[in-house]
């Protein structure tokens, strides 16, 4: 399995970004995916999942209503979109599948590379 991020960069408090996440290797639509955000000198921190056929959602407090996860199995491919962005947004961000769905980071089996999103005031 391979998982490469995209979509990361600098923008403003209160602007939006989307990150994407396209997989390949087996079947995407056997796996969930997570995103997860590291801060410097910090864990690593679940923000948010998306089940398998994309019918369910799951969302860290810090993000939920801001942040929304999806996905088209069909084109391989996640998208986080992140919205009314904060400073303390600001991380590097991973996508990671497993064949289900869990908080801890540990539980998740391949991951990508990682995106930085920072926010500036």
């Amino acid at each position: 399995v391979q998982l490469q991020a995209s979509g990361g960069g600098l923008v403003q408090a209160g602007g939006s970004l989307t990150l994407s996440c396209v997989f390949s290797g087996r079947t995407f639509s056997d796996y969930a995916v997570g995103w997860f955000r590291q801060a410097p000198g910090k864990d690593r921190e679940f923000v948010v999942a998306v089940s398998n056929s994309g019918g369910r959602g799951y969302y860290a407090d810090a993000v939920k209503g801001r942040f929304t996860c999806s996905r088209d199995n069909a084109k391989n491919t996640a998208w986080l979109r992140m919205n009314s962005l904060k400073e303390e947004d600001t991380a590097v961000y991973y996508c990671a599948v497993s064949t289900y769905y869990a908080r801890a980071s540990t539980e998740w089996s391949f991951w990508g590379q990682g995106t930085q999103v920072t926010v500036s005031s």
